[in-house]
């Protein structure tokens, strides 16, 4: 008679032990396009507090193009039905992704850490889609900036502008110097990024909102906006005449050896300065874009979360979205990037006089109602929309079109769908 075998397996404990591991270490893929030196080290430090939290952290990177082939490869991801757990998207964007029916809503995680409370709702309203939370804002870049070296003004004999009225005056004593009033990229996004300060500044915030965010045909097709298209020409008579194709870091490093005067640019512009050793306040200046102290034109990096059928998936979200939008990161992120927190709870002790600034005017302008969704950085109106904009903005900047004719051109490009 054989000896019967006995079988013992210990397959369910050992199984259950995998799974408490799995639960543990829940995969987060992040799809992003923050490749740069300052940005990636954020990243890093945002990839350690989700693994401190348990999570695994799942880079998606894809450089170029300022985000659009990261947004070209998030759209075939979730068209087969495979999205990340979160990426980087903005502005409008997020509504169109909303409207998709494919986003997670955030509203638990929004309510448990107070967001309403803590965010302008400016910057709460671009989080959400139908009344609710579907991004985490990361930062605010303020892009109604204009950075001045102080030394070449004292050389001009002349003052730094604080109207568009005074800034032809001004250019011209540093062009008759010898030196290049405006350093200045000739790219459609950085015309577009000039034009709409100089809209602000001749049109008031009440105006810019009507015709630049609202799309108001009247507001642009305008006595006004011809007005504005006018200063822009002025603008245009005083930048160099090496300005095509020039990239924005370098026109920055005109303004950092002493070759030109101003430029008009948002705060990424300050982590050229930082690298060059240059200390706010003396090496440079940072002020608000002539005319525009009293608005504050924003550009915010923000993350959504795409819907996701697994209570792990889900916890890797809240996980996400609560280190995002915590103090700590919000500070070091921020501190590399050059912009300012989105909290308004974030100490600045570490940051800059032009940050401390630029969160000053954050807070007033949010209390007043003068936070604006920058149109030339993706905030304001749908992508084809602005693009079409843009376009009639650059062309006028290179050619001898006629202020009127590009009230109506522009009144026009805003009705692109």
């Amino acid at each position: 008679m054989k000896p019967k075998i006995v079988f013992r397996t210990f397959v369910p404990a050992l199984t259950a032990g995998i799974l408490s591991l799995q639960a543990q270490a829940v995969d987060v893929e992040v799809l992003h396009y923050w490749t740069s030196g300052g940005e990636a080290k954020s990243v890093a430090e945002l990839k350690k507090m989700m693994e401190a939290k348990g999570d695994q952290w799942k880079d998606f990177a894809v450089a170029g193009g300022g985000g659009e082939n990261a947004m070209t490869v998030l759209k075939s991801r979730v068209v087969s039905g495979n999205p990340p757990t979160a990426a980087q998207i903005k502005g409008p964007s997020i509504l169109e992704w909303g409207a998709e029916g494919v986003l997670a809503n955030l509203n638990d995680v929004a309510k448990a850490s107070n967001w309403d409370s803590l965010l302008p709702t400016a910057v709460s309203n671009a989080m959400k889609y139908k009344g609710n939370y579907v991004a985490v804002p990361v930062n605010v870049h303020r892009v109604n900036w204009m950075w001045v070296n102080p030394e070449v003004f004292k050389k001009a004999g002349a003052e730094i502008p604080k109207t568009w009225d005074q800034f032809a005056a001004m250019a011209e004593k540093i062009q008759k110097a010898g030196l290049i009033p405006v350093a200045h990229g000739g790219q459609p996004w950085q015309d577009f990024t000039i034009f709409e300060s100089v809209v602000l500044g001749v049109g008031g915030p009440e105006f810019y909102k009507k015709a630049l965010v609202d799309l108001d045909s009247k507001s642009l097709n305008s006595p006004t906006m011809e007005k504005a298209f006018a200063t822009l020409r002025t603008v245009r008579n005083y930048v160099d005449k090496d300005f095509a194709n020039r990239d924005w870091n370098l026109a920055t490093a005109m303004i950092i050896n002493g070759k030109a005067a101003m430029q008009f640019m948002g705060d990424w512009a300050k982590g050229e300065f930082t690298s060059a050793g240059k200390k706010a306040g003396t090496g440079y200046l940072c002020m608000p874009a002539p005319g525009t102290e009293n608005a504050f034109t924003f550009n915010i990096d923000s993350f959504v979360m795409f819907a996701q059928k697994s209570a792990d998936a889900k916890k890797g979200q809240t996980d996400l979205a609560t280190a995002i939008m915590s103090p700590e990161f919000q500070e070091t992120f921020n501190l590399n990037k050059g912009s300012i927190p989105a909290r308004l709870d974030v100490k600045l002790d570490k940051f800059d006089d032009c940050a401390k600034k630029s969160n000053a005017d954050f807070v007033a302008d949010g209390k007043k109602g003068t936070l604006l969704p920058s149109i030339a950085h993706g905030m304001a109106v749908p992508a084809a929309t602005a693009g079409a904009m843009q376009d009639v903005v650059t062309q006028f900047f290179n050619s001898d079109m006629a202020p009127k004719a590009a009230a109506e051109k522009l009144a026009q490009a805003a009705k692109t769908k």
